[in-house]
């Protein structure tokens, strides 16, 4: 598609950029759903919590609020969010393309597109930080000069939501659902605001997640080590031992986005509306910055179309239960 021809629809804050299209590639993933993988998973038991902002800091249109009692099973959750090595191995067995591959292109940050000029198709309405870079995909996540073996251990990211439901298939696992993932991200630390406390920097000031330091978007000083994805297990678990539930790539969840959700959710192991304005995404990313995009906050919400990807969204997973 010619540059002047691709459409980015406006997204808010530094969240991923949707596609504009009618209708998405289409594949069948041969069956593969029993073949073992092992994933390095957490138990959560079962038990209640408080889901919501407790704050009021959230964006109103993204439906943080009202904080509200939510009980869930016990389940299975990752410790870590899936690896580039981690979809190598989905990919070599099942012969799987991603939908970015499919399109032929992807969303990449401005600063960190590793391609040829050609290759820049246009940037994102209303956000020109986000580029549309053909070539770039979960194997080439910055564009065709770059590739997934130089970063094996950091997030598999430029996966869209459908392509982490055909990972969880192979895996036999599946995506958690969004009080499910907040659960997790709390460690057990009633309403507060982040997935280590309250306080962004503990006393000696050192960073717990990986987000944006500097002026955004154009200067990022890497305080925190990174201009894009870290390597998983970079910063310190929260209390349940999870590690980068907030900052480094955001996160899908398998629940559908309605930001009114919240007023009537119900409170035994929710799973989220039947319809949508697209799927949830949790957890912020690289790009968050406190001054412009907040939601590295364990209550804080985002969501995109199934069929979009870019470079600051992956998955974690969680193991198939028997729960509703």
């Amino acid at each position: 598609m010619p540059a002047e021809d691709q459409q980015w629809p406006a997204i808010k804050s530094c969240c991923s950029p949707s596609r504009s299209i009618l209708e998405r590639p289409q594949q069948h993933l041969s069956e593969a759903a029993d073949v073992a993988i092992r994933h390095e998973d957490i138990a959560i038991g079962s038990g209640s919590f408080r889901m919501g902002d407790a704050f009021n800091e959230g964006y109103p249109n993204d439906g943080e609020v009202p904080v509200h009692e939510v009980r869930l099973d016990a389940f299975r959750i990752d410790t870590i969010a899936v690896t580039n090595a981690m979809f190598d191995r989905f990919v070599n067995e099942t012969g799987y393309r991603t939908a970015a591959e499919l399109y032929g292109s992807s969303a990449v940050f401005h600063l960190a597109v590793a391609a040829m000029p050609a290759d820049i198709l246009g940037s994102a309405s209303g956000t020109p930080w986000w580029l549309n870079v053909r070539g770039a995909d979960w194997a080439h996540p910055a564009g065709g000069n770059s590739h997934w073996s130089d970063v094996p251990d950091h997030p598999v990211v430029q996966v869209s939501h459908n392509d982490a439901l055909a990972y969880c298939r192979w895996a036999g696992r599946r995506l958690p659902t969004e009080a499910q993932w907040e659960c997790a991200a709390r460690g057990g630390l009633e309403q507060n605001r982040y997935a280590w406390g309250n306080d962004l920097h503990p006393a000696d000031g050192s960073h717990m997640c990986n987000i944006w330091q500097g002026s955004f978007p154009l200067e990022n000083t890497q305080d925190d080590g990174f201009l894009t994805t870290a390597p998983v297990k970079s910063f310190l678990p929260n209390s349940y031992g999870l590690y980068e539930m907030s900052g480094n790539v955001w996160e899908w969840c398998g629940d559908w986005f309605l930001p009114k959700y919240y007023r009537n959710s119900p409170s035994d192991n929710p799973q989220g509306p039947t319809i949508g304005r697209g799927r949830v995404m949790r957890g912020g990313s690289y790009l968050c910055h406190d001054s412009y995009c907040n939601r590295y906050r364990v209550a804080a919400r985002s969501s995109n179309t199934p069929e979009s990807s870019s470079g600051n969204c992956g998955f974690r997973t969680v193991a198939m239960t028997s729960s509703p």
